[in-house]
């Protein structure tokens, strides 16, 4: 065999490799959320990235990092929107940092009820404002997780008005509307990302926070918290948004294999808190919190205090805007 032939096979070989290397080769998406990896939330994550893969035949491969593993919820959406990150799914309140508009989603006590809720974010006119504002701040909005309605523990008292709230030092979200509802009902509001929750409590930097009563017992909170009020004050969606450059890479049909997924992502998400909700209140009980469930009464007492909020952000959002939003609220709370 001539050197020259041997050459050649060697090179023909080494082709086969690269060939067979580029075959294998398959995109990588990192998809970040500060859900625990227990949460329905993650769950519903996981969902998307396993529809992804089967729907891609194994093309792209979508790794989800629950827990804050890539940062709090602002770092994770400043990843997304410069790029370092593919994509998403922060509560709206902190991506309302961004994209203002967002934070529509969380005016304390506008959802009669949790169908009202999601009709109205399941709307198709009100997901193509959501699209249009996000895309304007280089995110690409596909969709949703979800937490929960949102109630407060604490360790000093129990609280079944707005005056018991009174100087509590209560962790909230790193949001300006989360900031001015907790003012609004005389507690001293403090942001904190999701993962220093209990440590904060445990050393009693801060008396209290708000999250859903079955994500405070899966964190834990419940054990240096003993008092706990099922106030549903705030619905904690959390959108899921896409870097636009990265999407723009995408064909149009793994695009809509996307959709798709953020689609079955929600469903199995609100199917499992659904699940969860029916026993969260004994669990509670059974670690001997103190909970309180507000009468409607008492509730109302809670959306007089706020109302003051409600009318800085329907300046602060833009009347035409809030309108709209409050008036979906209205029609699907009216319609049997």
């Amino acid at each position: 065999m001539t050197k020259k032939m041997i050459c050649a096979i060697l090179i023909v070989a080494a082709f086969a490799v690269f060939s067979s290397a580029i075959a294998d080769a398959k995109m990588i998406v990192k998809y970040g959320h500060v859900g625990p990896p227990i949460h329905p939330q993650h769950q519903g994550a996981l969902a998307f990235a396993k529809y992804v893969a089967e729907k891609t035949k194994g093309e792209i491969e979508v790794q989800v990092f629950p827990l804050g593993q890539l940062g709090g919820e602002r770092s994770m959406t400043e990843q997304v929107q410069g790029g370092t990150l593919q994509m998403t799914a922060v509560t709206a309140g902190v991506l309302a940092n961004f994209v203002p508009q967002i934070g529509i989603i969380e005016l304390p006590f506008i959802y009669p009820n949790r169908e009202v809720a999601y009709k109205v974010l399941d709307d198709k006119e009100v997901k193509e404002r959501f699209t249009r504002y996000c895309d304007a701040k280089g995110f690409v909005f596909i969709g949703y997780t979800e937490n929960e309605f949102r109630d407060l523990t604490n360790s000093k008292r129990p609280v079944r008005k707005p005056t018991d709230m009174k100087g509590l030092k209560i962790r909230v979200l790193e949001s300006p509307m989360m900031i001015d509802t907790f003012r609004a009902l005389g507690a001293n509001p403090t942001p904190l990302p999701f993962p220093e929750i209990y440590n904060a409590l445990q050393q009693k930097v801060i008396d209290g926070q708000d999250n859903p009563i079955y994500t405070s017992i899966l964190m834990k909170f419940t054990e240096v918290n003993k008092f706990a009020t099922i106030t549903n004050h705030i619905l904690t969606e959390c959108p899921t948004v896409v870097n636009k450059a990265f999407w723009n890479s995408l064909t149009p049909e793994q695009q809509k294999i996307f959709r798709e997924a953020a689609e079955v992502q929600i469903k199995v998400n609100r199917e499992g808190n659904a699940k969860n909700r029916v026993d969260a209140l004994a669990k509670a009980k059974a670690q001997k919190v103190d909970v309180t469930i507000l009468t409607n009464k008492e509730r109302d007492a809670f959306k007089k205090a706020v109302q003051p909020v409600l009318d800085k952000y329907r300046t602060q959002l833009g009347t035409e805007w809030f309108d709209f939003f409050l008036k979906k609220i209205n029609f699907y709370a009216k319609k049997k």
